[in-house]
This record gives structure tokens, C-alpha cells and sequence, in this order.
């Protein structure tokens, strides 16, 4: 697998996914995946033929972008979807029907968290897996202002009134933290 986070390795999308444990024919969904599609294409790769990953996105342009990427790819895999992950049942993904749902840096962009993990947790099957990663609390020269950094220790405490269960920290990068949900 090529490296496609750019000299910076803000984010180690390897370690991610294989943490997912994503595998041939599951289906997996990138929800708030961005133009770059960071974890779309290689979740395509890891999830083979039989699999099917779903690109989500509440802008447009972002979705026409990794269309052109898809065409461009020549990959049958993946399908973009538009949606606001805020709203439940908005998005047009079956419920139940997820092996592995992704949230990367998502929900700091939100005051609705609860709401985005609600929606996330409807499509995940029983047993799939949630897999949170976040921006660190820290103070750090660029990233999102501290104040709309998401509290790790209230994302584990919520989890199960989500139906949640909290399975692990793992390190997603130098300024990351990532969290391993399975749905109960």
C-alpha cells in the first residue's frame, strides 16, 4: 500500500485500519471521509471484490472529487453517499449493516456528537466495530482551537448509553487518539 498522508503523517492510516480489522468482504463505512478519501481507497483495497466501502460526506464537492478518483481507479467498491451523519436515519445506509463504521476527525467539526455517534451506531452490526479518532487534548501550534477537541474520557464514559462498548485506546498518531468501539 502506497503512502497517502503526505509527508506530514498527521494521521497513520495503516495502523487505523488494520486496529479496524478490516478483511476481505466486509463492508466499511468512512462517515465525514473528506475529498482526500485518506482511508476510503485503502479500506477499498483491504476489503476486496466481495466488499463494499461506503464514502459518506455532507459536502457535495468532496463526493464529486472522490468520484473522479473512483472513476479514475477504475474502483468498483465504493460508494459515495451524501448525508448529514447529525440527523438519525438520514443516512442511506442500511441499519445493522456495517462490519465497521470509521469516524476520523469528524466530530470535532460538530456540536451534535452524541447524534453522529447515534446515526454511526444504527448502521453497525452487533458485534461490528466503531473506531473513533480525534484530535488529543493538547495545546498544539495548529489543529482545531482546544475547545472544540472531543474528551476522550466522556466518548468512553458515553459509549455505553450509545450502545457501545469501549474495547481499547490505541495510538493513531503524534496528535491523535484512537478508540475501538464494538456495538452491543
Amino acid at each position: 500500500m502506497h503512502n497517502i498522508t503526505g509527508g506530514d503523517k498527521l494521521l497513520d492510516v495503516k495502523v487505523i485500519l488494520n486496529k479496524a480489522e478490516i478483511g476481505e468482504g466486509m463492508k466499511v463505512a468512512d462517515l465525514g471521509c473528506g475529498s482526500t478519501g485518506h482511508f476510503v481507497f485503502p479500506a477499498s483495497a483491504m476489503v476486496g471484490e466481495k466488499g463494499l466501502v461506503y464514502a459518506v460526506d455532507i459536502l457535495k464537492t468532496v463526493l464529486e472529487t472522490i468520484n473522479r478518483r473512483i472513476k479514475y481507479e477504475n474502483a468498483k467498491n465504493i460508494i459515495t453517499v451524501w448525508s448529514n451523519i447529525e440527523i438519525f436515519k438520514a443516512t442511506k445506509i442500511e441499519s445493522g449493516s456495517l462490519n465497521v463504521a470509521l469516524l476520523v476527525n469528524t466530530l470535532y467539526q460538530s456540536h451534535k456528537r452524541a447524534e453522529i455517534i447515534r446515526e454511526s451506531v444504527r448502521m453497525i452490526k452487533k458485534g461490528g466495530k466503531l473506531i473513533i479518532v480525534e484530535w488529543k487534548n493538547t495545546a498544539l501550534p495548529f489543529g482545531p482551537p482546544t475547545e472544540e477537541r472531543v474528551n476522550k474520557d466522556a466518548l468512553i464514559k458515553s459509549g455505553p448509553r450509545l450502545g457501545l462498548e469501549f474495547e481499547e485506546e490505541f495510538f493513531a498518531g503524534h496528535y491523535h487518539y484512537g478508540l475501538i468501539f464494538t456495538k452491543s
